[in-house]
């Protein structure tokens, strides 16, 4: 792409692993975009002064006000440094949602934030008429039709290797032709291990993936395949398919990335080495294809792509995100925030790995959990999210670890 700077991006979890590969991104291909604002967590200054030296965003926001201050220094004291003016610096949950929703048609807004917190980021983009390059599947899963009512066709493009996958896959085909989808799991580090096998496993083994560099919630989550179930619910509401028609299987080598199947018989899947540049670059190039973005595969040496049953019995997060998409009313609301708790008290050490899954099903079970209407609109989903948090809170504070 040439000719200067065709959009411009703001980036939602600059400083995470998608985040952090954007921007990596972007500096290879500086016709891209042009960086206008960031938004970060606060944990990491010097990196967030590093990003801001190099590509001078006119906006930088916080979502921790209590950690503002800190970045506001590193970064006041590199632009110093580097003779430059400091961006505008604002803190908060509702910066980050005013900052995604700042641009508007023609530019991008990457939502690469972890959990639930990027919702409202998510409806504010969508509000702007920016494209959303949407790494942040929370937010699709949890506000469900919320979020799908209000995009317009084609304004919603998944940074993620499956689905990215999928709608490569499906470029040409018309939707009645679609049969089924088919995402690929890693299986991550516990593939072949029976449930008694998962008993007494630490943070430490959750957090080691065979295939992919990610964040703490989402490698725990690739662990207990939580991950592959928010991806089935995202895949049904990206591509407007039920549950049913939306299968898994492991695929160890992370090679195909996922498929779809057609009413004829065929099968489409997309291929490349495991590199989270190729997603990335997808949606912000879309429809142009970057050159040279990342490595092909070699077919000239000899290689084995695998692929097996998802074992359900041992890992049953996928069957239990089925049941809670069945069931509406925002059940997936509760599941995604019962597994957020979950996951933080398992890498606090205060509840099993196999707590994880038992407690999603407790919360999701329980007798008093409220239900979000469309009359509600986002209050209401948000209502069913504080209301499982608390309950899961207690649920777990009563197992004891």
């Amino acid at each position: 792409m040439t000719g200067g700077p065709a959009r411009r991006l703001v980036l939602l979890g600059a400083t995470g692993s998608i985040g952090t590969q954007t921007l990596a991104v972007i500096s290879r291909y500086p016709d891209l975009a042009q960086v206008h604002g960031l938004a970060v967590g606060g944990s990491r200054p010097e990196l967030v002064a590093e990003q801001v030296l190099a590509h001078r965003p006119e906006r930088l926001v916080v979502s921790d006000p209590d950690r503002a201050e800190g970045v506001e220094r590193a970064v006041t004291s590199a632009c110093r440094t580097a003779g430059i003016s400091a961006p505008r610096l604002e803190s908060g949950q509702g910066a980050v949602a005013h900052l995604a929703g700042s641009l508007g048609e023609g530019d991008v807004v990457l939502n690469a934030v972890t959990g639930s917190v990027g919702l409202l980021p998510t409806l504010a983009a969508l509000a702007s008429g920016a494209r959303l390059a949407l790494a942040n599947k929370e937010s699709l899963v949890v506000g469900g039709e919320l979020v799908t009512r209000a995009a317009a066709p084609g304004q919603i493009l998944p940074v993620d290797s499956e689905h990215t996958a999928i709608a490569q896959a499906l470029a040409g085909v018309r939707p009645e032709q679609v049969d089924r989808l088919v995402v690929t799991a890693s299986g991550g580090p516990f593939r072949g291990r029976t449930r008694s096998q998962l008993e007494g496993v630490t943070p430490e083994q959750a957090l080691t993936h065979p295939t992919w560099a990610m964040g703490p919630v989402i490698t725990t989550n690739s662990a207990t395949l939580v991950n592959k179930a928010l991806e089935v619910i995202e895949a049904c509401l990206q591509f407007d398919l039920p549950e049913d028609r939306v299968d898994v299987v492991v695929h160890p080598q992370s090679i195909v990335h996922s498929m779809a199947t057609l009413v004829d018989g065929s099968t489409i899947a997309q291929a490349s080495p495991p590199d989270m540049s190729h997603a990335i670059g997808w949606a912000l190039a879309h429809p142009e294809k970057l050159p040279g973005l990342a490595a092909p595969l070699d077919f000239s040496t000899a290689q084995s792509w695998t692929f097996e049953p998802v074992d359900e019995d041992t890992f049953p997060a996928i069957t239990v995100a089925r049941a809670a998409h069945r069931e509406g009313g925002g059940a997936m609301a509760a599941y995604n925030a019962a597994n957020e708790e979950a996951v933080s008290a398992f890498l606090e050490g205060r509840l099993t790995f196999l707590g994880i899954t038992e407690l999603i099903t407790s919360v999701l079970a329980h007798p008093l959990r409220p239900q979000a209407t469309p009359s509600g609109g986002v209050e209401g989903v948000l209502a069913v999210e504080a209301w499982a948090r608390a309950a899961a809170r207690e649920l777990i504070e009563g197992s004891g670890g």
